[in-house]
């Protein structure tokens, strides 16, 4: 199967998916991220424990992770072993013309793994084995030039989102195991994606929640990797950008989703996201 080079930039050029098998000697570094598609990483080597909203997943090999378009998350990847993996990206589109030929709803094991706050898949050693055998299909096919090839790779692509989805619902119970996580930061983070436009300071949150504000700030950055205001701010920011993804104006991007001063919602989108709000409604 052909291996690329790890590009840091996570942005989808293709219109309906992208197919990335990238190998590292050397752990490359690899910042808290987001981005507007599905990603499906298919881990195969490493020493990597992956954090994604506040859950610490130490992975084994076969290891399948899903995330969506509101998911903040880094691999944190540790020298001793190369780090191996597929990632898959998926734009709605993609999932649109499936539901609209075979009428089968795949991104379900997406919206289910969000709302479970759980987004590990442990497949068996025979279903690791299949994957990896339709990733090499649809790896030769992206690259081949014959007639029907990018009909083959979607293809074979849709077979294994077929198989990843019924992993997901099969898994068993023991994989949680693997799962570091603090309650408390839980809770405030299922509090903070619900009251995006409601005070969040440290104070307010520390006092709603019954701790103090050190502890709480010690113990969010432990779990999550970020800062308590870097959170809150990634996270309107990826709301405002899905709204505007959806059609609304800026100026209801900007203020549903907590800004409450609106040059400052334009400085922060830019340096986020590479280009004014505006700017990104019309891409």
């Amino acid at each position: 199967m052909y291996k690329e080079k790890f590009n840091p930039s996570q942005i989808m050029t293709e219109k309906y998916f992208e197919f990335h098998h990238t190998y590292n000697e050397m752990p490359p570094t690899v910042e808290f991220h987001q981005h507007p598609f599905y990603e499906i990483f298919f881990f195969l080597s490493g020493n990597v424990n992956y954090i994604i909203e506040g859950k610490n997943y130490n992975l084994r090999p076969g290891d399948v992770l899903l995330t969506s378009s509101s998911d903040i998350h880094r691999p944190d990847i540790r020298p001793g072993r190369p780090y191996e993996r597929i990632v898959i990206w998926l734009a709605d589109d993609f999932f649109g013309h499936l539901l609209e030929f075979y009428g089968e709803d795949l991104t379900a094991c997406f919206t289910d793994s969000a709302i479970q706050d759980y987004r590990l898949i442990r497949p068996d050693s025979q279903n690791i084995l299949h994957l990896k055998q339709l990733c090499a299909k649809i790896s030769e096919a992206k690259r081949s030039r014959e007639l029907g090839s990018y009909a083959l790779a979607s293809a074979y692509l849709t077979e294994f989102l077929v198989h990843i989805s019924r992993a997901y619902y099969d898994a068993p119970d023991s994989v949680k195991y693997d799962v570091t996580e603090n309650e408390k930061v839980n809770q405030i983070l299922l509090y903070i994606n619900e009251n995006l436009t409601e005070d969040l300071s440290l104070e307010h949150l520390a006092a709603r929640h019954y701790t103090s504000k050190y502890y709480l700030s010690r113990q969010f950055k432990q779990f999550t990797g970020l800062s308590l205001y870097q959170y809150i701010m990634k996270k309107r920011l990826i709301v405002s950008r899905n709204m505007l993804r959806s059609g609304s104006t800026v100026m209801d991007a900007c203020f549903q989703c907590g800004f409450g001063d609106y040059s400052n919602f334009l400085k922060a989108f830019k340096r986020e996201f590479g280009k004014t709000p505006s700017a990104y409604s019309k891409a």
